[in-house]
């Protein structure tokens, strides 16, 4: 019950942020699947480094365990394709759809019913996915500080100054 309360107050919060980021927003999402607005981009990129900081962070004080997933290339690039598709199509992606719906846009709804026949979809197929897209490209479980052989503290600051310097490019560029 304590993990749900967990998920149920992150998820409230990561739900304000994109409303008060205004990822929210059709103009924004065209804008970035037509690479002309990187609000989203930006967005998302920031939660990737604030996550990678707080993830490790809490992982060597110990206060985490990490359950690493196996990279396996098949359904990963079968799965980016179909939700690319979809975020075309519906102009939202998963977390914005539900964003979407909260500030009242029933159009959003469309795409929360469809991600809904998707997982029925994806459940009923599965056991055909095991033995043939769950195969392709098995990597087993792996992150980017392993296969460089280093700590992941040396690569965080990279990551974060990359980060930094796109985020400069796009201002400077209007984006």
């Amino acid at each position: 019950m304590k993990m749900l309360v967990y998920g149920l107050v992150t998820g409230l919060l990561f739900g304000f942020l994109l409303q008060k980021g205004r990822v929210l927003r059709y103009d924004k999402q065209l804008g970035a699947l037509r690479l002309q607005d990187m609000t989203i981009v930006k967005f998302m990129l920031s939660s990737v480094i604030v996550g990678m900081i707080g993830v490790y962070f809490l992982y060597d004080f110990g206060l985490v365990k990490l359950s690493i997933k196996a990279t396996i290339l098949g359904p990963v690039i079968l799965g980016a394709l179909i939700f690319g598709v979809g975020w075309g199509l519906l102009g939202y992606c998963p977390g914005t759809s539900m964003g979407a719906l909260g500030e009242g846009r029933l159009d959003a709804l469309w795409g929360i019913l469809g991600m809904i026949a998707g997982a029925a979809l994806f459940a009923e197929a599965y056991p055909f996915l095991l033995q043939t897209v769950y195969t392709w490209g098995d990597l087993g479980r792996i992150t980017l500080p392993q296969v460089l052989g280093i700590n992941h503290w040396f690569l965080i600051p990279v990551f974060v100054v990359a980060a930094l310097l796109l985020f400069r490019w796009l201002e400077k560029k209007g984006l």
